[in-house]
């Protein structure tokens, strides 16, 4: 059972003093050491899934206006992701106030465990004080996994990178021209370049016009200094760029 010092703990973690204390109790208790199923956490992981989920999207789409669906739908993956709640329960502490059976404590957590804990006691902050509290401890915790999944994925994304920053900068979109075409039919390379504002970048070929378009795109952004190469030599967003600020 989860002691008083426990929910105390837990509280302070939350941010926020529980009216309904039975709510941060289940939200916490793991089955082995449960009368019932029921009055483990698992119910209200359910809830906290939705919750965090909602809240997630809701935070991608604001943050990122000009990514399509399967680019948001990837983010959200990587950003909600099982590891990524565990890593966020075992950085707040939340591990070492879980009530277990006594066949597993003293063992380290599976990370499916405190995955789970981590989105109930979402569920119990959302039943007890509301969305909007909810909202206030998901956010400041899943927005730096948010960039981060964006970050890692911009690779395959310069067009919609550049697309961000023409309509901030520019407020125009970019233009994507064929310059140049060779090969068979069934094997056609394509030399594409964009026009920006106009300013025509470096052209890039390709293997089809999307990959062409996307090459010219990222040689767009690194003219830009948008993109930079890091000490690995990988290309990563420049710090102080407009569409990193965004």
């Amino acid at each position: 059972m989860v002691d008083d010092v426990s929910l105390q703990r837990a509280q302070e973690l939350l941010g926020h003093p529980f009216s309904d204390l039975d709510l941060l109790r289940r939200a916490l208790t793991h089955a082995s050491t449960a009368d019932t199923r029921l009055d483990s956490y698992e119910r209200l992981e359910f809830l906290g899934d939705a919750v965090l989920g909602l809240t997630t999207c809701e935070l991608i789409f604001s943050r990122y206006p000009d990514l399509l669906e399967g680019e948001m739908t990837k983010i959200k993956s990587i950003a909600v992701s099982r590891e990524t709640c565990a890593h966020i329960a075992r950085e707040m502490g939340l591990a070492d106030l879980v009530a277990l059976g006594k066949g597993m404590q003293g063992a380290a957590l599976p990370t499916s465990l405190l995955a789970g804990v981590f989105e109930a006691v979402i569920g119990a902050l959302y039943l007890d004080a509301g969305p909007e509290a909810a909202r206030a401890f998901i956010a400041p915790r899943i927005e730096p996994f948010i960039e981060r999944a964006y970050r890692n994925g911009h690779q395959q994304n310069f067009k919609s990178l550049l697309q961000q920053h023409a309509q901030q900068s520019a407020n125009e979109p970019p233009r994507y021209l064929i310059l140049d075409e060779k090969g068979p039919d069934h094997a056609k390379c394509f030399k594409v370049c964009v026009e920006l504002a106009g300013r025509r970048f470096d052209p890039a070929w390709g293997p089809s016009k999307k990959q062409a378009e996307q090459i010219a795109a990222r040689h767009a952004l690194v003219t830009l200094g948008i993109l930079a190469q890091d000490d690995d030599g990988q290309l990563v967003l420049v710090e102080d760029s407009e569409t990193t600020s965004a």
